[in-house]
């Protein structure tokens, strides 16, 4: 099967890793897989603001530089779900019928856990992780792409792996793009409260499926000095006893402060 990665550009800038895994875990799964240099932003920073009409250029150069292909992956579900929701609805808005039907008939986007199960059928993929690890289901994940526990069943076949449930697990993370920025207040409550949920658990590793949410996330959980790890999907499926993941840096020294704002010595 030829595939393209659609890294994003999130992934592209901030975490090469991700998109690197995601290569090794399909060519390992019997895949061929190519990197579209065209590709760019899928548009999602501006439909997020109200801007939806704006990315119709993105909407045709995604038509175009994923042509040809089998399937097109994901390891990010927001900006999937973006592309599969979205680019028709933008396309028939703004684009007129022969780009609204282009986009209806292009190769099929997947997240990277529905593109395991659903496509190739496989659950094992035999990784090898050996941590205590806690998974985090993103809003986009959930709610648009509809993966169900995709993630948790590729999860429970890592051998080694000791994966615990994430109390409150479907509550939102407080990310949410741009609603980070405009509501600041509101985000870090909602991060205090699922980071308080990821320390419950004991867990050593926080794992997703979205980058973007990981570093909301990951950002308390290093400002609280609590030793959590955050690390994608892709990345622990990816690892073998040959091939680990790179391994965790140190935890800076300090003042502590926890979830409730108390100051304290790391």
């Amino acid at each position: 099967m030829r595939v393209a990665l659609f890294v994003t550009c999130f992934n592209d800038t901030l975490f090469p890793a991700t998109g690197r895994a995601v290569v090794t875990l399909l060519e390992r799964l019997g895949c061929r897989v190519d990197f579209p240099p065209d590709q760019t932003c899928c548009g999602q920073m501006h439909v997020n603001t109200g801007y939806g009409g704006d990315c119709l250029p993105l909407v045709r150069r995604f038509t175009d530089v994923f042509a040809g292909y089998d399937a097109v992956v994901s390891p990010s579900g927001s900006c999937a779900a973006l592309v599969r929701d979205h680019h028709a609805r933008i396309a028939e808005a703004a684009g007129g019928p022969r780009l609204a039907a282009a986009v209806r008939e292009r190769t099929p986007v997947y997240e990277l856990s529905e593109f395991l199960v659903d496509v190739l059928g496989v659950e094992d993929v035999g990784a090898f992780f050996p941590h205590r690890v806690t998974y985090h289901p993103t809003c986009h994940s959930l709610r648009m792409l509809h993966v169900g526990d995709k993630p948790l069943r590729l999860l429970r076949a890592v051998r080694g792996i000791d994966l615990v449930e994430l109390p409150a697990a479907e509550q939102c993370c407080g990310f949410g793009g741009t609603f980070a920025l405009k509501n600041a207040d509101t985000s870090l409550a909602m991060c205090a409260d699922k980071v308080r949920h990821v320390r419950d658990t004991g867990a050593e590793v926080l794992c997703a499926g979205d980058n973007s949410c990981l570093t909301h996330l990951g950002g308390m959980l290093s400002r609280l000095l609590t030793g959590v790890r955050t690390l994608h999907l892709a990345e622990i499926l990816a690892a073998t006893e040959e091939s680990p993941p790179a391994p965790a840096p140190p935890p800076r020294s300090g003042r502590r402060v926890s979830a409730r704002g108390k100051a304290g010595r790391a």
